[in-house]
């Protein structure tokens, strides 16, 4: 019976995406969301698989479309970044190149695909071609032969949102023109493709789809708008638009735009509370992101977490996360809705993880930190023309969960890596986390990939517990006057060094990493980190290294101990399970690991064929049948590429 409590009150937190009923091996689950559920909490209440059994886990299909890129001249590179959703009885994804493949959730087997044609005028630019997920929606009243009545809805690298049927895979044809609405309306003309674009999932509530769009880091000043609308999900009309400008600012908009230039954007994905009628939406910075002098304060909704009202794109509150951000640490995380008893005294929340390991619990209906969040001094002495914030906001419960300190002593991987460490950090300008950019060089650490990344943390809801993993990496901030950048020939730098022309400000910026003359990170291990948080504590219940240097420190170096198992850079989220386990693959080494949810050891890990840069599902569609655990592996622009979704579940015997 205790059992069966659990697992409905699991369910309810899921806003009924499970059946709490126990089979005979537990109760059943689908996967209707990105993260799960609208909330996005990475949380399964899947039993089947568990820590007694998952040593047994093998694959039980794998599908492969096609799509993706080695790293050449000619072709853009892919990344594989795809969180499947399983729903309507199906499993969906896309790929990098937008294609979207309807699967049998059980085999694997192909039910239907869609190609947009992505236009060769398209896939160009400095990211790696990617598509993060799709959404579903499905209609209160179905019409009994009409098509359309489920749909998939997706965004593309075209700036296209498309709406098709869930059963067939045809463009609806009453949605926009043809089954697709050109996101560009009321956006600059004439800007490069790359510049503007669906990376992430749209948000259903209702019969309203909510997406925002990625726009090109560093460029200009008056980058393109960072915009976030809402269109009718059977018409694709627009039906509202939140411009991220402060109430009453009144810069002219050119002729033929709507909405604001260099806005802060939202590229990473949205959260939606129905019941309240909320949406809460992660922002970027605004443009360029390395220096905010021309700003002008159009970055009061910058680096925050937005709640807008869902009936009309109006704001009911906001938390910004870093004030005047020159750093960066846009929010790329999805800000994740939880209700836990003993958690800031039962309130509906919003828990906002960010790239500088801060964690911020916020009250869900006025966004007030449920737990103090300090102001506290930092540097403010940037370039000229700069106008930093005096403080910068330190959550409290939980304390920051990234290492901020660099040292002599504790910088370089090894003896022999320590002196050029060291070197560097007596070069370059270090004083802590909130380290102004400036012209001799500054080191900024955490990097502007994390600490947490848009994969997110895994919330347990009923034992109130918090999963994160987070890359530990520094890097090398160098601002460059103008015309010092524009001696830099275009082809001296190449990534992962990076120059960018912030056109519009009195500089360029060059960035690049904090490593050895050998090439590895000078911060101190691990480079990678898997912890359990305890909510209504805020304490660390505990931390373990996540990844070793296998495939990239030299043979054999990563099989020597306290050399090769000292964590990896990773990029991806971790999914946790009623079953008491996380899985998570993310890492440089290649690996999908379960760990378990009490100590932190790992129970089970498999060698993938490529890395796996995403988040993983779960899901079992009847009593008696299989648990699935899905991962999308198919690397990044630094690593192998590949096309690979494989699903592992227990012998069909068991």
């Amino acid at each position: 019976m205790k059992r069966l409590l659990l697992v409905a009150v699991a369910c309810l937190a899921l806003a009924g995406s499970c059946s709490p009923e126990l089979g005979p091996s537990g109760p059943t689950a689908n996967w209707p969301e990105w993260g799960g559920d609208k909330g996005g909490m990475h949380y399964s209440p899947l039993t089947h698989v568990n820590a007694r059994n998952v040593g047994r886990l093998e694959l039980a299909w794998e599908h492969h479309s096609g799509d993706f890129n080695p790293p050449s001249a000619e072709k853009m590179t892919t990344g594989l970044q795809v969180t499947p959703i399983v729903v309507n009885e199906t499993l969906y994804y896309c790929t990098p190149y937008m294609r979207v493949f309807a699967l049998d959730p059980e085999t694997g087997q192909e039910r239907w695909s869609f190609d947009p044609k992505l236009r060769e005028a398209g896939v160009g630019g400095p990211y790696p071609l990617t598509c993060r997920g799709v959404a579903y929606w499905e209609a209160a009243e179905p019409v009994i032969g009409e098509a359309c009545q489920k749909r998939i809805l997706y965004g593309t690298k075209d700036s296209e949102l498309w709406a098709l049927d869930a059963d067939t895979g045809r463009p609806c044809k009453g949605f926009g023109e043809a089954g697709k609405v050109r996101l560009r309306e009321g956006i600059e003309k004439d800007i490069p493709p790359w510049e503007y674009y669906v990376t992430s999932p749209p948000l259903v509530m209702g019969d309203r789809v909510i997406l925002g769009a990625l726009v090109a880091d560093q460029l200009r000043t008056d980058a393109p708008s960072g915009v976030v609308r809402a269109f009718d999900v059977r018409t694709g009309e627009l039906d509202w638009a939140f411009d991220p400008v402060p109430p009453g600012w009144g810069a002219e908009l050119p002729a033929g735009e709507r909405f604001h230039r260099g806005t802060p954007n939202v590229w990473s994905i949205l959260s939606g509370d129905e019941e309240r009628g909320l949406v809460f939406v992660p922002t970027g910075g605004a443009s360029p992101d390395s220096y905010g002098g021309e700003r002008d304060g159009i970055d009061l909704y910058g680096s925050s977490t937005v709640a807008l009202h869902a009936a009309t794109g109006e704001v009911a509150w906001h938390f910004q996360t870093v004030h005047h951000d020159v750093w960066d640490y846009d929010v790329g995380t999805q800000p994740e809705l939880f209700q836990i008893e003993g958690v800031g005294g039962g309130r509906p929340g919003v828990l906002q993880a960010t790239k500088m390991g801060h964690v911020f619990l916020l009250d869900r209906e006025t966004g007030v930190p449920l737990y103090p969040v300090e102001e506290r001094p930092v540097p403010t002495d940037g370039v000229p023309g700069e106008k930093l914030s005096p403080t910068q906001p330190f959550p409290t419960h939980p304390p920051p969960l990234h290492p901020t300190e660099l040292t002599p002593e504790n910088v370089g991987y090894t003896f022999a890596d320590r002196g050029s460490c060291v070197e560097a950090l007596k070069k370059f300008r270090f004083d802590g986390i909130f380290t102004p950019p400036s012209i001799e060089g500054s080191i900024q650490y955490p990097h502007t990939a994390g600490g947490m990344n848009w994969g997110g943390v895994a919330i347990d809801p009923v034992n109130g517990m918090m999963f994160t993993n987070q890359t530990h990496l520094a890097m090398i901030v160098e601002m460059l006057p103008r015309e010092a950048y524009e001696k830099v020939p275009p082809d001296a730098v190449a990534y992962p060094n990076e120059l960018y022309p912030m056109t519009g400000t009195p500089y360029g910026v060059k960035r690049s990493g904090y490593f050895s003359s050998a090439g590895a990170p000078c911060n101190p291990t691990p480079w990678g980190s898997l912890q359990a948080v305890d909510l209504e504590t805020g304490k660390v219940k505990w931390k373990v290294n996540l990844g070793t240097t296998k495939h990239q420190a030299p043979w054999p170096l990563y099989l020597i101990p306290g050399l090769g198992d000292v964590g990896a850079p990773n990029f991806g989220g971790g999914l946790v399970s009623a079953g008491g386990l996380f899985f998570i693959g993310a890492t440089t080494d290649r690996a999908f690991r379960a760990f378990d949810v009490e100590t932190g050891e790992i129970l089970w890990e498999v060698e993938l064929p490529f890395q796996a840069n995403a988040s993983p599902l779960s899901y079992r569609l009847g009593a008696g049948g299989r648990q699935f655990v899905v991962i999308a592996a198919g690397g990044n622009a630094i690593s192998k590429q590949g096309d690979a979704i494989m699903a592992f579940a227990l012998p069909e015997t068991e």
